[in-house]
């Protein structure tokens, strides 16, 4: 088996599953079918990348070696831990470092994040000298679109842990009878992952205030509060992250000390972050010379999701123009400028006026 899969890797003609094989063989190690994937991809390109550096077909058995031992080594992030092979059935993903990047500096909430999560979990040693204890369950909240679930997605990428979400609409799969059973379900495999990142969003539909709530809501709210502690006093490497748009519809219990370690707000973007994340979509894009400072000037309340959405349009609009002209057609200021003004923003100055009243009342980190 091990002649015929590095047979294979010299054709290029292997696929995930035997890669996964030629992983654990060489690194002894159990290797999941998602790692295995994913670097199969990667280590495709990097193979081209190193025979145009050395001007010859390389293989991809040198290509793996020369990726793992000098770009990506195949560490502790990319083994399976024993006994979790539910990382695949919760649909984990790996997310990349560079999401960390995208955003600035100047964004407060990344700075608290980076503080009281990032270093804690990535300097453990120093943390324990000085008694500082990571936090296991975050809340972050804000309005709609100001970018918590990149927030999220970032810390993972930074970490290199698992990303798995998780939405109401899954666990009430089975009807809303069964959502409080399938929370616990969910709960009780969470809490023995290592290295993994569980995210759950639209918090306020699992978790709301019991006091105006139905049975069976105060039911769900019931069993969350009794599950994150469980999830706290397990000593595994993990983090339960969850974001609201609307932190006063949770129930009180969640957000007082004891249960949540951080309750973190992501509002606006100033002009540097909404320049980062601009910036971060315009490198993809087939344009000629922009003028950024006159269009950031034009969207000074854009959410990270309608920037998104402009570059989409954009996009399609040069894209529409080259299939019809039938030559290059590339994305210039006055498109941005034409298709600002159709975007329905989310967010204004009544929202933010809410938002900073929700800061001053909530605020724990």
């Amino acid at each position: 088996m091990s002649m015929y899969i590095e047979n294979n890797l010299q054709q290029n003609s292997v696929n995930s599953k035997e890669y996964q094989i030629y992983l654990e063989q060489c690194h002894s190690n159990k290797v999941d079918p998602l790692t295995a994937e994913a670097l199969l991809s990667k280590i495709k390109n990097h193979k081209w990348l190193l025979s145009e550096k050395l001007g010859r077909d390389v293989g991809m058995k040198i290509a793996t070696l020369d990726y793992l031992e000098n770009t990506e080594p195949l560490g502790q992030a990319h083994v399976e831990p024993s006994g979790l092979p539910l990382i695949a059935g919760l649909e984990a993903e790996r997310i990349d470092r560079s999401v960390w990047d995208t955003i600035a500096d100047s964004q407060p909430p990344k700075q608290v994040v980076n503080k009281r999560i990032i270093m804690p979990l990535t300097q453990a040693d120093l943390a324990s000298k000085h008694a500082v204890v990571p936090p296991r369950a975050i809340i972050f909240f804000g309005p709609p679109g100001t970018g918590k679930t990149h927030f999220v997605k970032a810390i993972a990428g930074v970490l290199q842990w698992w990303f798995v979400e998780v939405s109401p609409s899954m666990l009430m799969a089975d009807g809303e009878d069964r959502l409080a059973a399938n929370l616990k379900n969910l709960m009780e495999q969470v809490r023995d992952l290592e290295n993994a990142l569980v995210f759950i969003d639209e918090f306020e539909e699992i978790a709301g205030n019991r006091d105006t709530s139905s049975r069976i809501e105060k039911t769900i709210t019931n069993e969350f509060l009794k599950q994150v502690p469980l999830l706290k006093d397990r000593p595994h490497k993990n983090l339960l992250v969850c974001a609201t748009n609307y932190i006063r519809q949770l129930d009180s219990a969640l957000l007082r000390p004891g249960r949540f370690d951080c309750v973190i707000p992501v509002g606006s973007l100033d002009d540097q972050s909404r320049r980062r994340i601009f910036e971060h979509f315009l490198a993809d894009t087939n344009r000629r010379d922009i003028d950024i400072d006159r269009i950031i000037s034009e969207i000074p309340l854009f959410t990270p999701a309608e920037i998104e959405y402009l570059f989409q349009k954009v996009r399609q609009e040069a894209f529409e123009q080259e299939c019809v002209q039938g030559r290059d057609c590339r994305v210039t200021t006055a498109m941005f400028m034409k298709v600002i003004p159709t975007i329905r923003q989310t967010l204004n100055d009544e929202i933010f006026e809410a938002f900073q009243q929700d800061c001053d009342e909530f605020t724990r980190y």
